[in-house]
């Protein structure tokens, strides 16, 4: 037991930082969200969306910005960079939206070199993977997993936007939870790179 408590102690912060804050207000606007804003703003390149995507540029301008271990700042930033392109389907729901049809978008294999766009998205994933073993990011994570403290509430807004998420798009078929369910999972990362890039007290390096 005294073993348990030392571990948590060491490994878990359980203070409310200001980005924990904006997590919870995305909490508490979901009901109403889901109530009372119309369907289509949980559209693709519509309002739930596009927020998302200004999110994850802070979370890539944390990252550039980095106080400390640069190299492995870099790296969250190129995995930001995955989930930017994944919530943009690649760019295809960006420029391809099928005219006078609400949500809807060409499929790769109606679009002019359409078929380079996995091809080219797993080039960059692949690059992602060989930048984290090329820099040995591997010996960092494991030193800090080993030793720093992890925003409590942070990490769990992020595995509740994860599992809401699934059963909303799998389960619920609800577009507007679904959305919402990601801003949080989106908010509690980008609150967390946020916490270890820029705050002394999570610094990664020591």
């Amino acid at each position: 037991m005294l073993r348990f408590k030392n571990f948590i102690e060491k490994h878990l912060c359980f203070k409310m930082h200001s980005v924990t804050w904006i997590c919870l207000a995305v909490v508490m606007l979901t009901i109403p969200v889901c109530m009372y804003l119309p369907e289509k703003y949980a559209y693709e390149n519509s309002l739930l969306e596009n927020i998302q995507l200004l999110i994850l540029i802070c979370g890539v301008f944390f990252t550039l910005t980095a106080k400390y271990s640069k190299n492995f700042f870099k790296f969250a930033a190129l995995v930001l960079g995955i989930l930017f392109l994944r919530e943009i389907n690649c760019g295809r729901t960006v420029f391809f939206p099928v005219p006078n049809q609400p949500n809807c978008f060409y499929s790769w294999k109606d679009i002019k070199y359409g078929w380079l766009a996995h091809p080219l998205y797993g080039i960059y994933m692949a690059w992602t993977g060989i930048y984290f073993f090329w820099k040995r990011l591997y010996i960092d994570l494991f030193k800090y997993v080993k030793n720093i403290k992890f925003p409590a509430w942070n990490c769990l807004f992020l595995l509740v936007g994860m599992v809401i998420g699934w059963l909303s798009e799998h389960k619920l078929d609800n577009m507007m939870l679904e959305e919402m369910a990601e801003m949080l999972f989106y908010v509690a990362l980008v609150g967390i790179i946020y916490l270890y890039s820029q705050k002394e007290e999570f610094n990664i390096t020591k």
